[in-house]
């Protein structure tokens, strides 16, 4: 009990600071608070943030599987009954983009969900669609249709220091909007096997049973993590949660709004946490890293320059402490983007620049861009003359794209009198368009209009 009074009163204290011109005008809280002036409160920035943190309703229908008893087994065989059973679910998520309506949750929040309600604070309830998820990494993208919306600020999360304040903003247990407050207990929590790609902000902000999906925010009100696990008995808090950073958010997010869903992009090498042991038989002068055991041929690291025995510190210039905060960091970065890691190599300081690789094709559901393209898979492309569009990649027979006269190897180069170049344009185009859609394809060296109603 004691250790969460002192939290609460170092941030009341921190934000009383904050709001002081001086150092010497500063008074502590706890004494009191002169005549005529306001007492320090968190709650300005609260009525600028909170607006922006909402609930989340769901309900669907989830297989379940039961083991056959054995009365039973003379009809139904040995193994696993199966069946649909209904379930309902609350959590929390965060608008980032008043305009477009995007609400960021966590993946385990919306799975396998047939509805979606969003709740703002001020009471108002919309369907959601969604946009795409990424269960290795938790995160979810949805969408709603609302006016007078408020985006929250995102904050750049590799600029935190343990010691940092924190407010975690959400639904827990279903109680309405709840906030509470603490520090970054630690940085780059990993290994905990809650996720494929664990680099963690660890708190003790209260986090419980529906904050999943909520906001994490500093004292300026800017997004530094979205809650989505807790380390406790029973589910309870005890003071350990564990928050995805905003700028992994960020980076998962953007690949939703392009692609439908998350493209990894690969490094390229097969390596281990760096220890003592290790570093002394490799006489590596660092205890922290990723011992580079081999490099897959032809990758993004081959090309660079990276090699077996090397030792990875860095990513982007921000120390790397183990082989799963770099799996983190790089798998959430996207296909073909550029990074710069750090090698220590034979007590050399060594700084390469690596292209990450994709294994396949960066394919797009299309049903999730327009009901009426369902059964065809988009991809960004060229057109025959080397122009770029959207490929469609492959079309379902019998589907609503196939009815609409598409066909495997079209390149979709606009819409209307817009030009499109590749998937993020046309998802942006399509959310904006009313009525009759005119899509203009290239097929070989002819190009037509297809119209959707």
């Amino acid at each position: 009990m004691k250790m969460k009074l002192s939290v609460v009163t170092a941030s009341i204290l921190a934000a009383f600071l904050l709001a002081q011109p001086t150092p010497a005008a500063a008074k502590l809280p706890f004494f009191g608070a002169e005549a005529g002036t306001e007492m320090p409160s968190l709650a300005p920035m609260l009525d600028k943030v909170t607006p922006a943190v909402v609930n989340i309703n769901v309900a669907g229908n989830r297989e379940v599987r039961q083991r056959v008893p054995d009365a039973f087994q003379q009809f139904f065989g040995q193994g696993e009954m199966r069946r649909s059973q209904p379930f309902r679910g609350l959590g929390s998520g965060v608008i980032i983009d008043a305009a477009k309506g995007y609400v960021v949750t966590n993946s385990h929040v919306i799975n396998q969900a047939d509805e979606i309600q969003v709740t703002l604070k001020d009471g108002r309830t919309f369907e959601a669609k969604k946009i795409g998820e990424d269960p290795d990494s938790d995160i979810a993208l949805l969408q709603i249709k609302a006016d007078n919306l408020t985006a929250i600020t995102v904050s750049d999360s590799d600029t935190l220091r343990v010691g940092d304040f924190t407010v975690a903003i959400g639904n827990p247990f279903g109680l309405g909007q709840t906030v509470t407050s603490g520090i970054v207990s630690a940085l780059g929590r990993g290994g905990l096997d809650i996720e494929k790609y664990e680099d963690f902000i660890q708190t003790d902000a209260a986090i419980n049973s529906g904050n999943s999906g909520g906001a994490l925010v500093n004292l300026k009100g800017e997004l530094i993590g979205i809650n989505t696990a807790i380390l406790g008995p029973n589910g309870g808090n005890i003071g350990i949660g564990f928050a995805i950073p905003s700028t992994m958010m960020k980076n998962l997010v953007s690949q939703i709004i392009e692609f439908g869903e998350v493209k990894r992009g690969v490094l390229g090498i097969e390596g281990s946490d760096l220890n003592a042991d290790l570093a002394k038989n490799m006489n590596v002068k660092t205890n922290k890293g990723v011992f580079v055991g081999k490099v897959v041929p032809d990758s993004g690291a081959q090309k660079a320059g990276v090699k077996a025995g090397d030792t990875i510190v860095s990513v982007n210039g921000k120390p790397i402490q183990s082989m799963s905060e770099l799996r983190a960091k790089v798998g959430t970065l996207g296909v073909g983007k550029s990074i710069k890691i750090g090698i220590l190599r034979e007590d050399k300081q060594v700084t390469l620049d690596v292209k990450l690789t994709a294994a396949d094709q960066a394919n797009v559901t299309a049903e999730n861009l327009h009901e009426m393209l369902a059964g065809a898979n988009f991809a960004n492309g060229k057109t025959a003359d080397g122009e770029p569009g959207v490929l469609i990649s492959e079309v379902a027979d019998g589907s609503p794209a196939a009815r609409l006269g598409l066909s495997k190897n079209d390149v979709i180069i606009g819409v209307g009198r817009t030009r499109i170049e590749n998937i993020a344009q046309l998802r942006s185009v399509l959310e904006q368009a009313r009525g009759v859609i005119a899509l203009q394809i290239q097929r070989d060296n002819t190009v037509f209009y297809t119209l959707i109603r």
